[in-house]
């Protein structure tokens, strides 16, 4: 298999490498990640990427990439993936790993760096010295007076590869305190446009929807065609939205004005993180997205017990169900516990609701909010 070319193996790659931190002496211990917090950082939401990724994932355990460590007592699920410490050598030859030298080290530790770039004398990198000198001349040159372009643009200017900047922008280079692609950079990632569909012009001064998924999607286009609830019904293809919530205010522009933002996703741990960081974002861009809502009765117990399961999350924190909108319905009198804590009690336990799920549920009566 080319593994550069397979989504689950280049994000795996990528976190190995940080974990690794350049090294290339030999590990005690093999690489390894769990599932779903792979999936969710390679932003594979949707079932079928879900379905390709674990596909993908047993093909390459079937030719010894990887391991997977199934689930206790489902052996059909997977919980982790490991890298054997044996085959450390391959990935990095699979995907042209180069450990940086003595010389180079040196380098990085003795060049007099811009102010912006003055961590990476400490910081444990992967990044050759040329590609860093390169982002250090931009920024010494009067990089972040320029305007702002897309990512893909400013790379191809920095690197001669259009493509090279989103790699990085995933690496140590990035974190919290360090390098801004926005502030220093002048650059900014471009998300796939949104598909959205107008509401009939008696709906002109509602919120807008925004659908996880294509086929509810469309429904939901064709009854709000008919029922006018939505100014627009817009299609967010799972992860995708976190970099196209930046599109809403074209759309914002097309329907006259701002107006509320509402979700509607798969209620699990990934479909309640994509509206909480997309709102994150959005704040950034000092537009905060407002959440809220209400749900059918009974729904904590009876749609809880019926819930299709996944592995469990361990990332999941009981601050996601917090900010999400369970802790702001009324609990029905014959749900057995608070809304909030049945969502903690099924989301932390793997449990998934589908947005299908709600499907013969008038949308008025289930529309959760930012």
């Amino acid at each position: 298999m080319n593994l550069p070319r397979v989504l689950i193996a280049t994000e795996l790659f990528a976190q190995w490498q940080r974990a690794r931190g350049g090294r290339i002496d030999p590990a005690s211990r093999p690489f390894s990640r769990g599932w779903e917090e792979l999936l969710e950082d390679a932003r594979l939401v949707s079932a079928t990427e879900r379905s390709d990724a674990e596909r993908d994932a047993r093909a390459l355990e079937a030719v010894g990439w990887i391991e997977l460590k199934p689930v206790r007592y489902r052996p059909h699920l997977i919980e982790r993936i490991v890298i054997p410490l044996a085959m450390e050598v391959r990935w990095g030859e699979a995907f042209g790993f180069v450990a940086p030298t003595d010389e180079e080290a040196r380098q990085i530790r003795e060049f007099a760096w811009e102010p912006a770039l003055a961590f990476v004398r400490e910081a444990r990198l992967n990044v050759p010295f040329a590609e860093l000198r390169q982002l250090n001349d931009f920024i010494k040159d009067g990089g972040g007076k320029r305007g702002i372009i897309p990512i893909k643009e400013r790379s191809l200017q920095l690197f001669g590869d259009e493509k090279r900047l989103d790699a990085l922008l995933d690496s140590a280079l990035f974190r919290e305190g360090r390098l801004d692609e926005r502030r220093d950079l002048r650059c900014e990632v471009i998300g796939v446009p949104l598909g959205w569909k107008r509401g009939p012009s008696t709906a002109a001064a509602q919120p807008l929807i925004v659908i996880e998924n294509a086929a509810t999607w469309h429904s939901y286009g064709c009854w709000n065609a008919e029922r006018g609830l939505f100014s627009a019904v817009v299609y967010g293809e799972g992860n995708r939205f976190l970099d196209g919530v930046r599109h809403l205010q074209e759309i914002f522009n097309e329907l006259g004005g701002t107006r509320p933002v509402l979700y509607f996703g798969d209620l699990d741990a990934a479909g309640i993180q994509i509206p909480q960081r997309a709102s994150a974002k959005a704040s950034r861009g000092r537009r905060e997205l407002r959440r809220g809502g209400r749900i059918p009765s009974g729904w904590a117990n009876s749609r809880a017990r019926r819930g299709k399961f996944c592995p469990p999350d361990s990332a999941l924190r009981r601050s996601v169900c917090r900010w999400s909108f369970f802790n702001r319905f009324q609990s029905p009198r014959r749900c057995e516990m608070p809304p909030c804590a049945a969502a903690i009690r099924l989301l932390s336990g793997g449990g998934r609701l589908l947005l299908s799920a709600f499907a013969c549920y008038d949308v008025s009566s289930y529309c959760p909010r930012f």
